[in-house]
Parts: C-alpha cells; sequence; structure tokens
C-alpha cells in the first residue's frame, strides 16, 4: 500500500498538469497517440540527460558552497543539459509532426516532452525520498519543469506558425527555457545562505505568470480559431 501511495504522489502532479495543458488546446486537439508519443520522447530525454550529467560529475568536482561553482552547475550542468536534452526530442521529432499545425501545438508538444521527463524523475526521486519528498516536489520540481516547456513551446510556436526567424527563434526557446530553470535551480543551490531558496519560489511564480501569458497568447493566434 505504501507504495502504491509513493506512486501516486509521484504521477498526480504531472499528469494533472498534462490535463490541465490538454483542456487548453481549445482550438484543434492534438490526437492522444501522438501526446504518447511526446511523453515517451520525454522519458528519453531524461535518460539522455541524466547519462549526461552522470559522466560530467564523474569528472568535475564542484564545491557546494561557492556561488561561482553553483552558477555554472545551475544554468550549464543541470538546466543547459536537461532542456537541450527536451529540445533535442521536440525540435528534431515533434516540430516535424504534420499535426504541428498551430502556434499553440509548441507548448502541448514542449509539455508533454516535459513531463514525460518530470514524471520519471519524479519517481526516482520519490521512492528513493519519502511522502514528504512527493509532496514538495509536487508544488515545485514538476511544476517548474511545466512552466520550462511552455516557454520553450511558446518559441518554438512562432518558429514554426508565424513565419519568424525558425532557428532564431527555435534557439530562443532552448535558451529562455534554460534561464529560467537556471534562475529556479540556482537559488536551491545556494541553499547554504538562510533564506535564499525563495528566490526560487519566486521564479515559479513569476514564471507561472509569464506560462499563462504565452498560453493566451497562442490561443489567440491560432488559425483554427472561430471569429465570433
Amino acid at each position: 500500500m505504501a507504495v502504491l501511495m509513493l506512486l501516486i504522489l509521484a504521477l498526480a502532479p504531472g499528469l494533472a498538469i498534462i490535463l490541465y495543458i490538454y483542456l487548453k488546446d481549445i482550438h484543434e486537439p492534438e490526437p492522444i497517440s501522438q501526446l504518447a508519443v511526446g511523453f515517451a520522447l520525454g522519458i528519453l530525454s531524461m535518460i539522455l540527460a541524466t547519462g549526461t550529467t552522470f559522466l560530467i560529475y564523474e569528472n568535475i568536482h564542484f564545491d557546494q558552497e561557492s556561488f561561482r561553482d553553483m552558477a555554472i552547475k545551475a544554468f550549464i550542468i543541470v538546466a543547459l543539459v536537461e532542456e537541450a536534452s527536451k529540445f533535442l526530442f521536440i525540435r528534431g521529432v515533434l516540430y516535424r509532426n504534420d499535426n504541428f499545425n498551430e502556434p499553440f501545438d509548441g507548448i502541448i508538444y514542449s509539455v508533454m516532452v516535459g513531463m514525460g521527463f518530470a514524471l520519471t524523475e519524479n519517481i526516482i526521486y520519490v521512492f528513493n525520498g519519502d511522502g514528504g519528498t512527493a509532496l514538495v516536489r509536487m508544488f515545485t520540481a514538476v511544476p517548474a519543469h511545466a512552466l520550462f516547456a511552455v516557454i520553450m513551446g511558446y518559441f518554438l510556436g512562432e518558429a514554426k506558425l508565424e513565419h519568424k526567424h525558425t532557428l532564431l527563434y527555435s534557439l530562443g526557446g532552448l535558451f529562455f527555457a534554460t534561464i529560467g530553470h537556471g534562475i529556479y535551480d540556482y537559488f536551491l543551490f545556494i541553499s547554504f545562505v538562510p533564506g535564499l531558496w525563495l528566490g526560487a519560489i519566486a521564479s515559479l511564480v513569476i514564471g507561472y505568470f509569464l506560462s499563462q501569458k504565452a498560453m493566451k497568447m497562442h490561443q489567440e493566434a491560432s488559425p483554427f480559431k472561430v471569429e465570433e
């Protein structure tokens, strides 16, 4: 029973986010099968990122009480590696899919990959921790991955459907998702300074409002929107 409860706690936040984003795709919903592909690619991206960071940690030592080392760890070793792993599958596979035919699709496919990544990671953390770990991550790490995904997906939707500088906007999505991710992690990594972890919470609040704005803009830009 305890194992089942931990599994439910590990999966619940990501599944709730998936349902929320799916219901936001109001003009031309994506095929469930294609969303499942995105989720599976997210699992692969997590495996790729984990393997990459493992190799880095095996060869590089970080001073856990150094602001500089923690910045390198937050923005490059964790944020860039993880977001680049997701970006590889979103831009390399899902972006080419014929169902990617409105700006919001950039967001929903990015979130599917992000949740595949986040839920796989969450299961590992929760089963190596306890119910307390699950509850903390339910309101922090898992939603954070969704916010980073919305940021990346916004720019990918712009790149493909709004006929803007495709490569520039695509890489812009990777860049801003990495920056957001890095800021969030950096405040957690410098927790040796009391109270600075609140910066991570503040970054999530800001990310939430930016994500809501991004989703609203792409809903309004849909070519399938019926004018009243």
